[in-house]
């Protein structure tokens, strides 16, 4: 039995805590769309590395109609609610900290609207990794008491928004200046 991370192949299993029912499944297409495409099997810091994995998805939605980006960033959420459900619920844990599927969506709301310019994409990726991971109210309230899949996006998601509201308070105060 692997402690730790482990694989026994690229297409195999990796168990994650060495506990049988907390196995994250390469095989297993929720899994694997939980995880970030495995981006979230880091051993370090598999929040951020999970957020940065979500950079070229950014970079391909950002031509896209601001609706039409939209649109997609909903269905990746309500899509999200059932993922991190079923993964979490099948590795026996409330909210794995492998799950980055949440993290890609709240990056992308952070990042709707951006202005252009990598000083921006960067300034979006901290402030959504702050609001993330500081969780100020209501976010760290949301994260303690609502159970499952939903629970597990809705705090990003928040965190997404406060990140947006953050960067777009700042590019008009900037312009107005």
């Amino acid at each position: 039995m692997c402690r730790g991370i482990c694989s026994k192949a690229w297409w195999g299993d990796t168990n994650i805590s060495g506990l049988p029912d907390r196995v994250f499944r390469w095989s297993n297409p929720i899994h694997l769309l939980a995880y970030g495409l495995g981006s979230g099997l880091s051993p370090i810091a598999p929040g951020t590395l999970g957020t940065i994995a979500a950079i070229p998805l950014y970079l391909l939605m950002r031509p896209l109609d601001p609706g039409i980006y939209l649109t997609i960033v909903v269905g990746l959420f309500l899509l999200g609610i059932w993922l991190c459900g079923v993964t979490a619920r099948e590795m026996g844990l409330h909210d794995p900290g492998g799950i980055v599927w949440d993290e890609w969506v709240g990056l992308l709301v952070t990042l709707w609207l951006l202005p252009d310019g990598w000083v921006w994409l960067l300034a979006g990726f901290g402030l959504f990794r702050f609001f993330d991971i500081l969780k100020p109210w209501p976010i760290g309230w949301l994260d303690r008491r609502v159970p499952g899949g939903t629970g597990i996006m809705l705090d990003d998601l928040l965190a997404g928004v406060f990140g947006f509201l953050t960067i777009q308070l700042t590019a008009h105060l900037i312009s107005i200046l």
